[in-house]
């Protein structure tokens, strides 16, 4: 079969890359793709927000599934504009993916579901929000933008001043534009932080292993939130009795809510957790693969990808022999451009990729970067994903980190911890 895959980043070249191992696979496009998924794939040159374009593609070719990897057009409704034309689509609805498209809904709808979360209100006013925060006692906060902000609209507050400057910067000076006019200020929960991911197919729930992202731009989760420094999987600190609790009280009645409130979830259903002494809180939920999470937990992933997509879509996810994963553990280090989570320039030559793409156990999964001629050159602020897997945790690190030592471009830069917390006792 055909299959599309929607999106640009290093979430959509691990698809496209995941996707093309399938026997069930025989062709795959990327729409608009980069410089990787020119390598593994077609890449298509229509942009995530063109509906229509995107849907006359998906007729012509004969796509049989398209797979959305952003978070933009699944709360725009692209789903619901392929459904509509009779196209087999892969992902949530408008009214399902609500429920990343705003803190504030999905923050309601976690406490109509008993999930476990932070307290929190809902503002629509600065003033309201400063007098809330002043008149509370000193103590971390948390400050998150309601609408989409690329992962990066969330401000974690040591005191009250930086409770105050951080509602300042979304609701006064628009920092993340629309996305910011409403905010939710909660609690700060203390512990690490975990993602699980999970492929819903409306009713039946299939959790992938989990993972550990690093928000933080610098070294020992320092520096202001970025959209994903790296990654590793599986996390040591959910074992199966966490997982179970995951799924009993944090995803089921999460998907059982969403089906109650006729907003049906078919897609993937992420969950940032926060792992408390008291146990698994939610952070925030996302409705599509995590960028970077999908590169270390797709490398582990033995069983067919396609396979698993398709019977979510078609309602037959309880159809399925239980997914098969490679017990080696697979650590993802994010190559950033100079200046990256604020502004950054673009069009520096890469050198060193086939290098590194010659390692054992490494894939080097693009996400901004983009054909020049013969050269690839930067594109975004993230720009690459160096994957690898190894015998442990410290193994698979020594040889993501090897690979990186080949790569090279004028402002290169990337944490040196990624997957260190693994080591680490729960606080």
């Amino acid at each position: 079969m055909k299959v599309l895959v929607v999106g640009q980043g290093g979430r959509e070249h691990a698809l496209v890359w995941k996707l093309a191992t399938s026997p069930l696979v025989s062709d795959v496009f990327c729409a608009p793709g980069n410089a990787g998924t020119h390598e593994d794939a077609v890449n298509v040159d229509v942009g995530p927000g063109d509906f229509d374009r995107l849907i006359r593609f998906a007729k012509h070719e004969k796509i049989d599934l398209t797979v959305v990897g952003p978070e933009a057009p699944l709360v725009g409704g692209l789903v619901d504009a392929f459904e509509n034309e009779g196209l087999r689509i892969f992902g949530p609805s408008a009214k399902a993916a609500e429920l990343e498209g705003s803190k504030a809904f999905s923050k309601d709808l976690m406490r109509q579901a008993n999930v476990p979360t932070a307290d929190y209100r809902v503002f629509d006013s600065a003033k309201a929000a400063v007098s809330y925060v002043e008149d509370r006692s000193e103590q971390p906060l948390v400050v998150k933008a309601d609408g989409l902000a690329a992962g990066k609209g969330v401000s974690v507050c040591a005191n009250r001043a930086e409770a105050i400057a951080a509602i300042c910067r979304m609701m006064i000076n628009e920092e993340f534009g629309a996305a910011g006019r409403r905010i939710v200020v909660e609690e700060c929960l203390a512990g690490q932080e975990a993602s699980i991911l999970a492929v819903v197919d409306g009713k039946n729930i299939l959790t992938l292993e989990a993972s550990q992202d690093h928000k933080p731009a610098f070294d020992d989760d320092r520096g202001p939130n970025t959209g994903g420094m790296g990654a590793y999987s599986p996390a040591p600190i959910v074992d199966a009795a966490a997982m179970d609790r995951i799924i009993e009280k944090i995803l089921v009645p999460t998907v059982h809510t969403l089906r109650k409130a006729g907003r049906p979830f078919r897609g993937v259903l992420y969950a940032g957790l926060m792992m408390t002494p008291q146990g698994p809180r939610v952070l925030e939920f996302n409705v599509r693969f995590g960028d970077p999470e999908a590169q270390p937990v797709l490398m582990r992933l033995k069983s067919d990808l396609a396979a698993v997509l398709l019977a979510a879509v078609d309602g037959k996810l309880d159809e399925l022999p239980p997914l098969e994963w490679d017990p080696r553990p697979a650590v993802c280090v994010v190559m950033a451009s100079a200046g990256y989570p604020g502004p950054y320039e673009k069009g520096h030559p890469i050198r060193g990729l086939r290098a590194a793409g010659e390692l054992p156990e490494v894939k080097v999964f693009h996400a901004g970067t983009v054909r020049r001629g013969d050269q690839v050159v930067t594109d975004g602020g993230r720009v690459l994903g160096v994957t690898a897997l190894g015998e442990s945790i410290a193994d698979a690190k020594l040889r993501a980190y090897r690979a990186v030592k080949h790569i090279r471009w004028d402002g290169a830069w990337c944490r040196k911890d990624i997957s260190d917390k693994a080591r680490q006792p729960l606080a």
